[in-house]
């Protein structure tokens, strides 16, 4: 039987034993997480078939044509997209039986401890330190700029273990509980009013050795699995032609020809010209993810989304004229998840802004993009072998 052949076979199977119309909807997320439907390119017994990747898209059009419950992804995309191919990349079968299964139905959120007030284009500079102590490690340390810490239950973080060692050898990976003392959580009220990132204070936090991801001193290694995923996730979601920012800034010029002049015009030629080569490349990306892990070309897909982002929130606004300069609500709001493409154009213009910093800033992504897709020579480094103790700060 082919791989195609199998899938079609368990969402069948799965649809005639969990009728979606009167299966509660954690019921169904879990039962087709254990029928292997939930990363089909995962292995058996952790959500997936051990099937090509490609046949996501079919079971989840599928799926959703018989009225199935999704798992609400946007809620949880550091989970799903960061949090998950790490542990099935690194985790112990312990940590991918405890942790994937509630991770994929929505059960429990994640969140990301990575950036530091003084690391976070050089990330490999962190002063989070966890010290050993038995069987558990004691962190102590802050985080910035994390989304949704404020609704997480686990958070992927990395922190330094070695100080005498270079900076970039001397991390470890780890999963922490957000939930245990010595974790606190304060909102980063941003230009939009809202608080989705948060500032964390982790003070004597105690994590288990077992929730280690990787060998100690590994966890640089271990974070480019993360950091490669989490490029491709923010820029390599699938859209279909005209979907997205490109889709509302051309439905509002088909809606209002008073608004329209020949400058935005071309404006609006170059930025779908530019939409749809994104699309397709995104496209050409998931064939190659289909393939193995995210490379480096991740990040030519997350400067490309957040330069397009930014254009088009740009011109939707100058479009609309002084219509385009009312913000519909300033109130502080704490949300579970930033719902772009639902809020007016005001929103999207001051929100876009963060698309060139969060996961990565466009200069480190443009370097990367030189280094290691172009086999451009590489910046100096003078403290590539410096101990990390002896780095001016």
């Amino acid at each position: 039987m082919s791989a195609a052949v199998e899938v079609r076979e368990r969402v069948r199977e799965l649809l005639a034993a969990h009728d979606p119309a009167t299966t509660d909807r954690l019921d169904f997320l879990r039962a087709r997480f254990d029928a292997g439907l939930a990363w089909v390119h995962f292995p058996e017994g952790l959500g997936g078939l051990g099937a090509p990747r490609s046949l996501q898209a079919a079971v989840d059009a599928e799926l959703a044509a018989a009225g199935a419950p999704d798992n609400n992804p946007r809620a949880n995309g550091i989970g799903l997209g960061m949090a998950a191919p790490t542990i099935l990349r690194y985790g112990t079968p312990e940590q991918q039986a405890r942790f994937l299964r509630p991770l994929w139905t929505g059960e429990e959120t994640w969140c990301q401890l990575f950036s530091e007030p003084g690391a976070g284009s050089d990330l490999a500079a962190l002063g989070t330190r966890a010290v050993p102590d038995g069987d558990t490690w004691t962190v102590d340390g802050q985080k910035v700029w994390t989304s949704g810490a404020h609704t997480a239950r686990w958070a992927i973080l990395i922190a330094r273990t070695d100080p005498g060692l270079p900076k970039h050898r001397g991390i470890t990976y780890f999963i922490c509980d957000m939930t245990d003392p010595g974790v606190e959580v304060r909102p980063l009220r941003q230009i939009t009013g809202e608080a989705e990132f948060n500032e964390v204070f982790l003070s004597g936090v105690r994590i288990p050795d077992a929730h280690r991801l990787g060998e100690v001193g590994e966890g640089w290694r271990v974070a480019q699995t993360t950091l490669n995923n989490e490029r491709v996730a923010i820029g390599g979601q699938r859209t279909p032609r005209e979907g997205g920012m490109i889709g509302i800034v051309a439905a509002t010029w088909r809606d209002r020809p008073e608004l329209r002049t020949h400058d935005l015009h071309q404006r609006l030629l170059r930025g779908w010209l530019q939409a749809e080569v994104v699309r397709l490349t995104g496209e050409r990306l998931r064939q190659q993810l289909a393939l193995g892990q995210p490379g480096p070309e991740g990040a030519a897909m997350k400067l490309a989304f957040a330069r397009l982002a930014q254009e088009l929130s740009g011109l939707e606004v100058e479009l609309l004229a002084e219509d385009g300069l009312g913000y519909g609500d300033w109130t502080m709001v704490r949300p579970d998840q930033v719902d772009f493409l639902g809020r007016d154009a005001g929103y999207r213009y001051l929100r876009a802004k963060g698309n060139s910093i969060e996961g990565g800033t466009s200069e480190i992504l443009r370097n990367i993009i030189a280094e290691r897709v172009l086999g451009l020579p590489a910046e100096p480094r003078t403290d590539k072998d410096v101990p990390w103790k002896d780095l001016a700060r």
